[in-house]
């Protein structure tokens, strides 16, 4: 059985004509809370998003605004490093395949990446626009001090670590 997501706001396939153009949703402290611990982060202080849904072309679309106040700890010292997000999105729900199997691999290209399978009967917006903001995080956080902290720590920079870095250094030197 799959476990209900932190943020869950549901919209049956069959009533989607009868939607609002416009809808807006919005993670309560406690959602976010669960959400944080999820992703790995500091905090969660905003998680709204607004956004309409149609069917389209025998899936349903939905083309929307995702917002968020977070912070991530940074890859370096662990100290949190604030992140606003405010990204529109446009989503893809098709109905999963009956014949997939769990461990089948799938081929991906990048008109797939905003796809989101579903059973046919019910959209997740709340899990979607958790994973829409999850997918728009800096990927690695670094604190304005972190290239002091590393330095110090003997990690080596990118110059440093290049090929041509002991080149560099016995030029300064001839």
């Amino acid at each position: 059985m799959i476990p209900t997501p932190e943020f869950s706001r549901t919209h049956k396939v069959d009533a989607i004509a009868r939607l609002p153009a416009s809808m807006q949703i919005a993670a309560d402290a406690e959602e976010r809370a669960a959400l944080a611990k999820r992703f790995g982060l500091a905090a969660l202080d905003r998680l709204e998003a607004d956004y309409g849904l149609a069917v389209e072309d025998g899936a349903i679309t939905a083309r929307g605004r995702v917002r968020a106040a977070l912070a991530q700890p940074c890859v370096a010292t662990g100290v949190p490093v604030p992140e606003t997000i405010d990204s529109d999105f446009v989503l893809r729900f098709v109905v999963e395949s009956e014949t997939a199997q769990e461990g089948d691999e799938l081929e991906l290209d990048a008109e797939d990446c905003d796809t989101i399978g579903y059973d046919g009967h019910v959209i997740d917006m709340g899990e979607a626009v958790a994973e829409t903001m999850a997918l728009a995080m800096e990927p690695f956080p670094r604190a304005p001090d972190a290239d002091v902290y590393l330095k110090e720590a003997g990690v080596l920079s990118e110059e440093q670590a290049s090929p041509f870095a002991a080149l560099l250094g016995l030029k300064d030197k001839a």
